[in-house]
């Protein structure tokens, strides 16, 4: 089911959520779906859109949802990064759809995570796979993009034309 995502300035989306229990597992299932089907929406409507944090549909968990090659839950993510390399680019976001924001990210990192099945995982990411899930892992604490913008001119708003290009 494609949940309402919750928009910019929404309190929930400010506030840090909860690691997943394994007891907690079997009942979240249904959650993993209405996420995969939030991002086939924002495809559908905005012509963008691979990944969503939980907490962007009200789920104060930290489950990730990534559908790219094939469809990734995330849980109980953690991330190291590899090397000082940085690139600068411009961050859209579910959350605020309409909305571009210059920011910077690590190029390289490390996922763990345990997947839908409990196991643990471990990938490396690199360039936009990795900004991908830096912007994700921080909707779990609560950090959204426009808190990373480089400066207070970071901020374009996307002309109606340009949403489905």
């Amino acid at each position: 089911m494609e949940r309402e995502i919750l928009l910019l300035g929404d309190p929930r989306l400010y506030e840090i959520a909860e690691e997943v229990k394994r007891e907690e597992l079997e009942g979240l299932r249904p959650a993993f779906e209405d996420l995969f089907d939030c991002i086939r929406g924002v495809r559908r409507d905005y012509g963008f859109g691979r990944a969503i944090a939980a907490p962007q549909i009200g789920l104060q968990k930290r489950v990730i949802c990534i559908l790219t090659d094939k469809p990734y839950v995330i849980l109980n993510p953690t991330l190291e990064f590899i090397g000082q390399e940085q690139m600068e680019l411009m961050d859209d976001c579910m959350s605020f759809p309409n909305l571009l924001v210059r920011v910077r990210r690590r190029r390289h990192c490390i996922l763990r995570y345990r997947d839908e099945n409990w196991n643990l995982q471990e990938m490396r990411m690199d360039d936009d796979m990795a900004e991908l899930i830096q912007h994700e892992y921080d909707h779990l604490d609560g950090i959204l993009a426009t808190m990373r913008a480089v400066d207070d001119k970071a901020f374009i708003m996307r002309k109606q034309e340009d949403r489905t290009k």
